[in-house]
């Protein structure tokens, strides 16, 4: 963890669960105090599992210009121009070899798993999908069936493997994946019934990194906020990592700050404090 350092130039902010909870409304407190550290000159980043495309409306809504780190830190896009119908210039993109991609297909049968994948904007699942009607409502018509999902990862790089079991994940599976695809993919939870996999060396907390290194601010005056096992690497990177209170343990522990509850808008709550008033909560 970098020394924490003022003032703050870099917000690094997770979405589901940090900016905004189950409801998805951006608070007014939490888009004052943003507009504010923009009106201030600070650079303002979604850092987020989801598809940049995903990602968008909510940066369009906070009028955010920074890139958005998208999919757990693999695919990083700059922001499209105002009134543009696109998701913006690809930046950076790391995604998992096809055989990976294919071990992790078999790895998921053999543990009880339904995996689906996210390539670029795209949402690809097996005709045999049982949620298939469940993720045309989320991503519209960037969804793609095909008929055999093992077959199209052997087939063509993906992005990342999303992996649903019936319950929550526990953390012996988190810890087997790990284990099994050591040196191969990055394992990590996204919220507790989604497992996901990545490229070696994939993190939001490197992305943060990329990003910090592209505007010239140093990670101890970066400010980062999530909520799950997937930004353990952010918080732990900045100097000044923030940790929702319903994060897992390890979350908590790796964190400098404990922010207040989503459903207060405790992210609002920690910029305005560190970022805005330069303070130690």
């Amino acid at each position: 963890m970098a020394d924490p350092v003022q003032p703050v130039r870099l917000i690094a902010l997770d979405i589901d669960g940090t900016l905004v909870g189950e409801n998805l409304v951006i608070g007014p407190r939490t888009r004052a105090a943003i507009a504010e550290a923009r009106r201030r000159g600070i650079v303002v980043s979604l850092v987020t599992g989801r598809m940049a495309s995903s990602a968008l409306e909510f940066a369009r809504e906070l009028d955010l210009s920074a890139p958005i780190v998208a999919q757990q830190g693999a695919l990083i896009r700059a922001m499209p121009a105002a009134g543009s119908d696109q998701v913006g210039r690809l930046l950076y993109h790391r995604y998992l070899r096809p055989e990976v991609t294919a071990d992790v297909v078999r790895w998921c049968a053999e543990n009880g798993l339904t995996p689906h994948f996210n390539y670029l904007e795209w949402m690809i699942v097996g005709e045999q999908e049982s949620r298939i009607d469940e993720y045309r409502l989320f991503v519209g018509d960037r969804l793609r069936i095909v008929p055999d999902i093992g077959a199209r990862a052997a087939a063509r790089p993906v992005t990342k493997v999303v992996a649903i079991g019936e319950g929550e994940h526990t953390l012996d599976v988190l810890e087997a994946g790990r284990v099994y695809f050591a040196g191969r993919a990055e394992v990590t939870l996204s919220h507790p019934r989604f497992l996901e996999f990545l490229a070696p060396g994939v993190s939001k907390g490197r992305a943060v990194r990329w990003l910090a290194r592209r505007i010239g601010v140093p990670l101890g005056q970066a400010l980062a906020v999530g909520d799950q096992y997937n930004d353990l690497e952010m918080i732990s990177e900045v100097g000044h990592g923030i940790a929702m209170p319903s994060a897992p343990a390890a979350v908590l522990a790796a964190a400098r700050y404990i922010a207040p509850p989503v459903g207060e808008e405790g992210a609002a709550q920690m910029i305005e404090r560190i970022a805005l008033d330069g303070r130690v909560p």
